[in-house]
């Protein structure tokens, strides 16, 4: 059995806990490795060393680190397939999925290439007599990132890429479900030229993310992860002095209008609901048809399409739909909401219950599931399932519609497919949720705007890449400047008026 390891100063370094946790391969249920989790003095020791490297790091200019970045992309697309083989053997995901995992981290990459721009000040001449102002970003010093199983390369790569553009040192925490990919990570920026000790991949449980929270000299946490924690680290984070950015959990509507391509949306529901097995914080769990014609037709399309589906391990080819869930534990959790949503008096449309795969009868896989005539007081349409099921809540209007998503405690993403401009905009503009999509299922923004949700769903003023995450890993002086051609005057002990 392979045993993971930490990456401190540049190599990977063995736990001294004594604590492990176990990496399991999802599609068997076996154990496949087994990763440290560090303590507290271990974690601290990291960020010591941290900090010592950052002060040179810091004063590099910032085309030198956009440099790193660069030369990252390439290695990145280099080792491509095997970071998604590795993502996929420890995730469950299929390989195209686990591409596409990669890709998306890599785009914020590409985007930390153009730093210089990003990081310039403001200049102002002659704001009083011979005196000049001027503002400069500069870096935090040592910030930690606190990342989730479900993107192991893509939210690592969002948070360490504008950390260490910006002239950081970063900790980050990687989920112990899928440690290997972010360690792959970790040597791809060494080769790439990132000193020594500006990158501490650490990995551990609730006792190392308490460590973050309470080490004095980590200045910013970055967590994407589900709403109770995200709610604990931003609290405690807070209140420890420390600036603080946190990304919970979701239930991501979309309204289907009498106007809209019902095979469009039929489509784009079962991606968005079923791809990689409903763990993701976009994924589409809430489908609202517009009336009941509209409900009838949206529910003939998709039945057989959600019966069609192939669930398998990524091995089984780039046909599978969808692979197994990352734990015995979520499988479980699952399937006990779809007995609770039963139990409440939903419809189970489509019955995904007692899956079994020949070969793989231990792995975690779960069966699709449709649930139709779902109340809002129903757990399933409540609760997170983070799994393939979606729940149809059918709206008699528009006004009914809108109200469900603006009424949900959760506000990460949503969708309205419609042929209507008005409705379009109309929706656009009154939703209280972060991202939008028109005629789009999973509106994830691209690298260059920022990423994030509203209500429960997100925690503090600024969101994950584009500009934001500049803003985020950066601190802003301002320097006022007069160079007097000589001291003529002798001292001054008040404030000099402007003329």
């Amino acid at each position: 059995m392979r045993e993971l390891s930490h990456w401190i100063d540049g190599q990977r370094v063995s736990g001294t806990s004594g604590r492990f946790a176990d990496v399991f391969n999802p599609a068997t249920g076996e154990v496949q490795a087994r990763v440290p989790l560090a303590s507290k003095d271990e974690l601290d020791d990291a960020v010591a060393r941290a900090a010592t490297a950052q002060v040179k790091w810091g004063a590099t200019n910032p085309q030198r680190r956009a440099r790193v970045m660069m030369a990252a992309v390439q290695l990145i697309n280099r080792d491509m397939d095997k970071l998604a083989e590795q993502l996929s053997s420890e995730h469950g995901k299929t390989f195209p999925d686990a591409k596409g995992d990669i890709q998306r981290g890599l785009e914020v990459i590409e985007y930390c290439i153009g730093a210089p721009q990003l990081l310039k000040g403001e200049f102002t001449d002659s704001a009083g007599p011979g005196i000049d102002m001027y503002s400069m970003r500069q870096p935090l010093g040592v910030v930690a990132g606190i990342t989730p199983f479900n993107f192991p390369a893509m939210i690592p790569l969002w948070k360490m890429g504008p950390a260490l553009a910006c002239g950081n040192a970063m900790i980050l925490k990687p989920s112990e479900r899928d440690p290997s990919v972010p360690l792959m990570l970790a040597e791809i920026f060494k080769e790439a030229g990132l000193p020594d000790g500006v990158l501490q991949v650490v990995n551990g449980d609730k006792e190392s993310v308490d460590a973050i929270l309470d080490n004095e000299i980590i200045q910013a946490v970055g967590f994407v992860g589900s709403t109770p924690i995200a709610h604990y680290i931003y609290s405690r984070g807070c209140a420890a002095g420390k600036r603080v950015q946190c990304f919970g959990g979701a239930k991501n509507h979309m309204i289907i209008m009498p106007d809209a391509d019902m095979d469009l949306a039929a489509d784009a529901l079962i991606g968005a609901g079923y791809g990689a097995a409903g763990e993701r914080c976009m994924a589409i769990s809430v489908a609202v048809p517009v009336g009941e014609g509209t409900a009838e037709a949206l529910r003939e399309r998709l039945v057989p399409k959600i019966e069609a589906l192939k669930v398998g391990p990524w091995t089984a080819g780039d046909d599978v739909d969808y692979g197994p869930v990352v734990t015995a534990a979520a499988k479980e959790n699952i399937e006990r909401l779809v007995e609770l949503g039963i139990e409440q008096g939903a419809e189970l449309a489509v019955d995904g219950r007692g899956f079994s795969l020949q070969g793989y009868e231990n792995g975690f896989f779960v069966g699709p599931h449709l649930f139709d005539h779902v109340t809002p007081k129903m757990d399933i349409y409540r609760k997170e399932i983070f799994g393939p099921v979606l729940s149809m809540v059918r709206a008699a209007s528009y006004e009914e519609a809108i109200g469900l998503a603006m009424d949900h405690e959760y506000g990460n993403g949503t969708a309205i497919f419609t042929r209507d401009g008005d409705a379009a905009r109309d929706f656009a503009h009154r939703i209280n949720i972060g991202m939008v999509g028109i005629n789009v299922p999973i509106p994830v923004p691209l690298a260059y705007h920022t990423f994030g949700g509203w209500k429960k769903s997100g925690f503090g003023d600024l969101n994950q890449h584009g500009p934001d995450a500049f803003k985020f890993y950066t601190r802003t002086k301002t320097v006022t400047s007069r160079w007097p051609s000589g001291i003529k005057e002798g001292a001054a002990f008040n404030f000099k008026a402007m003329d």
